[in-house]
């Protein structure tokens, strides 16, 4: 049963490739409805599972919030920030609700689901850090999706109807930001090929060979 961590740069396609994946090996997608699900594992109701990621938050929220958090005095209560926890309505539906919760609190409910979610088995995880989290966890794979900033400039472009000056900036913040995250929550090099089992740019690999690399390394790695 194993695990597989996806870590993008914006633009890359790392979503669409774990989507990919996901439906050639059957697995699981990591996401606020699995979280919720393995909630118990980590002594949480489904209502206090909080998705406190890079990944949830627009630039340049979250840079704001960890530059806060960078700068706290030692000994000082870190920012409280707003985050979302999903929670059942009357009529049984998951509703997001906006709440403060610590910085700190957040980042460790998401890594205790992530193990949880390893135990489990037969998952992708992308981007919350994933790859740092379970960096020694056995019968995981981790990899790294990127592509020349041209292609992926061009990529946002067209997906999000953007200017070429707006696109650059969108790029460059949320990779600053997922970098800063990585870096202040677990000391890791985000960017680091050495952290990850495969790097694939798919400025020369479409989705679905992107995919399908993906799927020929998890059976290397169970052999």
């Amino acid at each position: 049963m194993s695990v597989i961590t996806i870590s993008r740069q914006y633009g890359s396609l790392g979503n669409e490739i774990a989507a990919r994946t996901c439906e050639i090996l059957g697995y699981r997608l990591f996401d606020r409805t699995l979280m919720a699900h393995l909630a118990s594992r980590i002594g949480l109701s489904e209502d206090e599972v909080v998705d406190y990621s890079e990944s949830n938050y627009k630039a340049p929220t979250i840079l704001n919030q960890l530059i806060s958090l960078l700068t706290t005095p030692p000994g000082e209560t870190p920012a409280v920030t707003q985050s979302s926890t999903w929670q059942r309505g009357t009529t049984g539906a998951q509703i997001r609700v906006v709440e403060k919760v610590n910085e700190a609190r957040g980042v460790l409910i998401v890594s205790q689901t992530i193990r949880a979610a390893s135990q489990v088995g037969n998952v992708v995880i992308v981007g919350r850090a994933g790859q740092a989290v379970l960096q020694q966890t056995s019968d995981v794979l981790h990899v790294r999706i990127e592509a020349p900033l041209d292609v992926r400039v061009r990529r946002v472009q067209e997906l999000e109807n953007l200017s070429l000056q707006d696109a650059q900036k969108r790029i460059t913040v949320r990779d600053k930001d997922s970098g800063r995250y990585v870096k202040h929550f677990y000391n890791a090099d985000w960017s680091d090929p050495t952290r990850y089992h495969l790097v694939i740019n798919t400025g020369k690999w479409d989705v679905e060979a992107a995919a399908k690399l993906i799927v020929d390394a998890v059976g290397l790695l169970k052999a």
